[in-house]
């Protein structure tokens, strides 16, 4: 089928009029920040003029501040397969993978490592590092190749972190059966779901992790720096004691003891003071990706991607790119990477003429799929402009080969 027939039989293309896309632009970084909905602006500006200007301080009551964290985050686990209870929006995913694996940690006070793959997202393996600078030689924070993973899980792991769909090539890992491994062995497991929650269906009940995290500026279309979120499975809620032991996760925190008492369930997770204005334009963009049907829009996912793989495959033949994204889409998440030496400027290169990816160290230029708003003609219309980058040398600029702080 044509792009064109492809998206006229697209069920989810209504969604596209509900985000603000700038015109003459193709959106393929929604992998790394989602796009704003519509709603989300008239929704802070609710927040701020309505809530914070006029409600002042009666709003953690009357506007329902104090719940947002727990009430978002039961939202979140609905499309994580989670239950009510086991979820929380809070922090960012770098300060959630702490509480995380020094969680796991205490659950197994007789073993010191913590395990993940070489590769793995850099906060999550700097993480696990700080916790053994931290831990003072009781804790290991050991990294093995990802084809050796699941081997490396043995007698002395205490914890395996490890992330469900890899930031730079998009690989799926088979989430259910590392977690059965991990288990075998005595260890727990942390799944980092940050490039998985909106983009491909998730099972945590039926997986059975231990803990899991994930951002909420992706997929989810939260805003930039938008709170992340943490799971915890019911039994381990009560048995952790927090290491970040802050006033919000206390049971009574208006009861200002001198003595931290955790809360019961997962909102003993919470650390300080909620981000309010945050977990506003979170909610939004959580709503309403529960109004889509997880499978159509892994369908759509798989389709675009599949498309995107077809119509670059002259592109690989003539001008030396690599797929660095698993063929079998089975194994792919919701993005397609490509590895080329001249990466950085080809992207440059693209960003300038409109089509929107990104760059990631050494040789990935990376395009990602957000079924609510990216297109079939969006696809076949971002190859075009590449080939034409490629086919006319117009990378090959000074201006494009000069690095910026975000890439």
């Amino acid at each position: 089928m044509t792009p064109e027939a492809l998206d006229a039989a697209d069920v989810l293309a209504p969604f596209r009029q509900r985000f603000t896309l700038p015109a003459e632009t193709i959106y393929l970084d929604g992998n790394s920040l989602g796009a704003l909905p519509r709603d989300t602006a008239a929704r802070m500006a609710e927040a701020v003029r309505s809530e914070w200007g006029e409600g002042l301080i009666r709003s953690w009551n009357d506007a329902g501040w104090v719940d947002a964290p727990g009430r978002i985050g039961d939202k979140i686990a609905r499309l994580i397969g989670a239950g009510p209870g086991e979820v929380i929006a809070c922090d960012s995913t770098s300060v959630n993978v702490f509480k995380a694996l020094t969680g796991a940690l205490s659950l197994a006070p007789e073993r010191r490592v913590i395990l993940s793959e070489r590769g793995n997202f850099p906060t999550d393996v700097y993480m696990m590092q700080g916790i053994a600078a931290l831990g003072g030689g009781q804790v290991e924070a050991r990294l093995v190749e990802p084809g050796a993973l699941e081997d490396a899980i043995d007698q002395t792991v205490a914890v395996v972190l490890v992330t469900q769909v890899h930031y730079k090539t998009g690989r799926v890992r088979d989430m259910a059966g590392l977690t059965r491994r991990a288990h075998e062995a005595g260890a727990t497991i942390v799944w980092d779901l940050s490039h998985s929650a909106g983009a491909i269906p998730v099972d945590l009940a039926g997986a059975g992790p231990d803990f899991a995290v994930g951002c909420g500026y992706k997929y989810l279309n939260g805003g930039p720096g938008a709170p992340a979120f943490l799971y915890v499975a019911r039994r381990h809620q009560n048995r952790v004691m927090p290491a970040l032991s802050g006033w919000f996760g206390h049971a009574d925190p208006f009861a200002f003891d001198d003595t931290y008492r955790p809360a019961e369930g997962v909102g003993r997770f919470l650390v300080g003071t909620p981000s309010v204005l945050g977990l506003a334009a979170l909610e939004v963009g959580v709503d309403l990706f529960l109004e889509a049907d997880m499978a159509t829009v892994r369908a759509k996912s798989l389709s675009l991607s599949g498309l995107f793989i077809e119509r670059m495959a002259p592109l690989c033949a003539g001008h030396g790119f690599r797929l660095a994204s698993p063929e079998n889409p089975a194994e792919r998440g919701s993005q397609v990477s490509y590895s080329h030496p001249e990466g950085y400027a080809i992207m440059r290169a693209l960003i300038a003429r409109g089509v929107i990816g990104d760059f990631r160290a050494p040789d990935i230029v990376r395009f990602g799929f957000t079924p609510l708003y990216t297109s079939h003609a969006d696809v076949a219309a971002a190859v075009a402009v590449l080939a034409e980058v490629m086919e006319t040398g117009a990378w090959d600029r000074p201006e494009y080969r000069s690095r910026a702080a975000v890439t």
